[in-house]
């Protein structure tokens, strides 16, 4: 579902805006050009992290992929959509499709597993998706993960894409904030190294409690 819900920003770029719609109505802007553009400045302190093997889950059209890459780690896609895994495979880097609750390649034995742009949503239950990082990561292993600014809580629900006059389907997706990460990691097993930021964003490192 959520494959099919970001279908639209997933073809590339357009001229209307894509925007994450809420049950409720509150809506966000999705950065589409971003998506589709080369890795930005804030994504490095998050490459800078890693250091083995990594997983970029929810890849998309694999900017972070294709940067990790060629930072010189082992690096691995995992989108549910067709058209994400096609994208990042054209960039040159390496990407599998699959629900990333089904079995993947290597579990258990990954260094990092990156959740950014929101991916921290992915199933609506954020509870629930970091503990499937955590059975994916060995021991020493952690958990990179973008997050709303402080403030927001927690919030899960169900959402629509709406580009231009499209209307999307509706899936379950969720949003975290820095102040509700310790928590919801805990719950999934993990706990907070460090919660920083870059620019306007903000990031947390989890490791294995």
């Amino acid at each position: 579902m959520t494959a099919d819900g970001f279908a639209a920003a997933l073809c590339g770029r357009q001229a209307e805006a894509h925007w994450l719609v809420h049950a409720d109505g509150i809506r966000s802007r999705l950065p589409v050009d971003r998506w589709h553009g080369p890795a930005e400045p804030a994504t490095e302190v998050v490459i800078a992290r890693c250091a083995g093997p990594t997983l970029d889950l929810g890849c998309g059209p694999g900017r972070l992929t294709v940067a990790l890459a060629r930072a010189g780690l082992t690096t691995l896609g995992v989108d549910v959509s067709a058209r994400a895994v096609a994208l990042t495979r054209a960039r040159g880097a390496v990407a599998v499709r699959a629900d990333l609750f089904d079995p993947l390649p290597a579990e258990g034995r990954w260094a990092h597993v990156v959740l950014l742009d929101g991916n921290i949503g992915i199933g609506g239950d954020p509870v629930a998706l970091l503990r499937r990082c955590r059975a994916l990561l060995h021991a020493r292993g952690t958990v990179l993960v973008e997050l709303d600014p402080p403030g927001t809580g927690v919030w899960q629900g169900q959402v629509h894409v709406l580009s231009g006059r499209d209307r999307g389907p509706t899936f379950q997706w969720a949003r975290l904030d820095t102040r509700a990460v310790p928590d919801t990691a805990a719950s999934a097993g993990l706990v907070v190294r460090e919660v920083f930021r870059r620019g306007r964003r903000w990031f947390a490192e989890l490791v294995t409690a």
